[in-house]
């Protein structure tokens, strides 16, 4: 056999092997390749946009968080506020009791003073009396010991 009768077979061997690769073999595997090359993009573009989504979640929850810290402050300045409000109500209520007081307690006072001042007068003038009856050693009758006592109550 001639090497080159064997060469020119494995040729034509060779070429009916590319021909049959290149027709029923070459293009499923590029068909594959090109499918597996879409989903990785695919892949690659869903991870990059679930990247993007994380970052705009993370940038909302930091708004969210710095809007719930402003919203907590504010509620705890309003509530100081009003916790002062409550205070300063308390203590003017607690004054307007006790201007009530001390103006009941001198009212209080005033009339017991005077009546005080009713009885002592009294008093002095029975006394004063009881004293000019013994200087005189004579007995007043009832009307002239009443006229008496009172005309010396009126000057007291």
């Amino acid at each position: 056999m001639n090497i080159n009768l064997t060469l020119l077979g494995q040729a034509i061997s060779f070429a009916v092997f590319v021909w049959f690769c290149m027709k029923y073999v070459w293009p499923p595997v590029t068909k594959a390749l090109e499918d597996r090359e879409t989903q990785i993009a695919d892949g690659l573009a869903a991870a990059e946009k679930g990247q993007h989504d994380l970052e705009n979640a993370k940038q909302r929850v930091d708004e969210i968080l710095a809007d719930g810290r402003g919203k907590a402050q504010e509620f705890v300045v309003q509530s100081q506020r009003r916790a002062d409000e409550i205070i300063d109500q308390a203590k003017e209520a607690a004054l307007g009791e006790g201007e009530r007081l001390l103006v009941a307690a001198r009212g209080q006072i005033d009339t017991e003073r005077n009546e005080a001042r009713e009885s002592l007068r009294h008093e002095v003038a029975v006394l004063a009396l009881a004293g000019a009856e013994q200087v005189l050693m004579r007995e007043i009758d009832a009307q002239t010991h009443a006229d008496v006592l009172a005309k010396l109550t009126a000057e007291i």
